[in-house]
């Protein structure tokens, strides 16, 4: 951030406070900007005398996509918590500047939680962490359902509908283009491919398309704020599959949770999924393909924002999300894709011939 658009976004920022009442002696609030991970909108711890707040200005190079992306977060955000969901509290909002102001929720990520229990038990992830994913899990599926209970889809700033249209362009091109070509160089790739795409976009849009989806429901987009887990991040919302959001949590590569674990905590889905009455194992069949379109699309994330953004964080996922990748399509239920399979035999070849820094660079 430049000094010029430091100084602009306090301003703003401070007038809004001061506008709303939030802060009587503006003198007095600090104001530190936070890292936003991928997002290119602009974050910010602001405390004043008596409490503390969290600011989200949005995306001011692309000002059309930054204010719809805005007040998307304003009104998926009010809508979640009028339906019982754990986000934070939007405490103001101005539609003019786009700037919201939301509960401050701390510091603590579900990966930061993660990692230090990893750290204390020497990799292995506890009953107490089990427990809290069994949680999340229940949490999600009541998200999934309660939050699509009146869900306006005018409020959605990208699309409406998770779809096959959507799949093709934003996961498997993204994963084709900034992935396999831009970073890895590949410049052909096997024939029947792109009808391999086709045919799992087709399979995994045959999954009912009506329940709230979040999009990236992983331990990055999930804090813990006074023992409790809460949502955040909640703005790409739509109407979607349920499996999706499932497999973001369950592969998510930040986590790299254990394959038995995936297992027991899709089984403790499945158990929930019973008791609203959904039909398991249609839920069971297009699973699978859910979590191979989202294993595309992080992969795709991955080396856009790692190399193209030079956001070096994500560069260090790139490898387990390669791994899952391979893993998922090692599955009876992937024999259909042997293309695919192909790449991916090419692709690990590939990372391997790598130093291993140029992927474990961190900000």
């Amino acid at each position: 951030m430049t000094h010029s658009n430091k100084q602009n976004h306090t301003q703003q920022i401070l007038h809004f406070l001061q506008k709303g009442g939030f802060a009587e002696d503006t003198d007095k609030v600090r104001i530190a900007p936070l890292s936003g991970d991928g997002s290119s909108r602009f974050f910010f711890k602001i405390k004043t005398e008596s409490i503390s707040y969290c600011g989200v200005l949005p995306d001011k190079e692309n000002t059309q996509k930054g204010m719809a992306e805005a007040h998307a977060a304003f009104k998926i955000g009010n809508h979640l918590k009028k339906r019982g969901l754990p986000v934070p509290v939007i405490h103001g909002f101005d539609p003019v500047s786009g700037f919201i102001l939301f509960e401050d929720l701390g510091e603590t990520l579900l990966h930061d939680l993660l990692q230090e229990k990893k750290k204390d038990s020497g990799e292995q992830l506890g009953q107490e962490v089990v427990e809290l994913y069994k949680e999340i899990i229940e949490m999600l599926l009541f998200m999934q359902i309660s939050g699509s209970v009146r869900f306006d889809r005018k409020w959605c700033w990208d699309t409406q509908r998770y779809d096959k249209k959507l799949m093709l362009e934003r996961e498997s091109s993204y994963f084709m283009q900034s992935f396999c070509r831009d970073l890895l160089g590949i410049k052909s790739f096997p024939n029947g491919l792109t009808d391999e795409f086709k045919l799992l976009a087709g399979r995994a849009s045959r999954q009912p398309a009506v329940y709230f989806l979040h999009r990236d429901f992983q331990s990055r987009n999930l804090m813990v704020s006074d023992g409790k887990i809460r949502i955040i991040d909640f703005q790409g919302g739509r109407l979607g599959p349920l499996g999706y959001d499932l497999a973001s949590l369950l592969i998510d590569p930040y986590a790299e949770l254990p394959e038995q674990l995936q297992h027991e905590l899709l089984e403790h889905y499945l158990e929930h999924l019973c008791t609203y009455g959904l039909d398991e194992l249609a839920f069971k069949k297009g699973y699978p393909d859910l979590a191979l379109q989202r294993n595309l699309q992080v992969l795709g994330a991955y080396a856009f924002l790692g190399f193209q953004k030079q956001k070096s964080f994500f560069r260090q996922y790139i490898l387990p999300a390669t791994f899952s990748l391979h893993q998922r399509l090692a599955q009876p239920e992937a024999k259909d894709y042997p293309h695919l399979r192909q790449l991916t035999h090419t692709i690990i070849d590939l990372l391997n011939q790598k130093n291993d820094f140029f992927f474990t660079t961190t900000d």
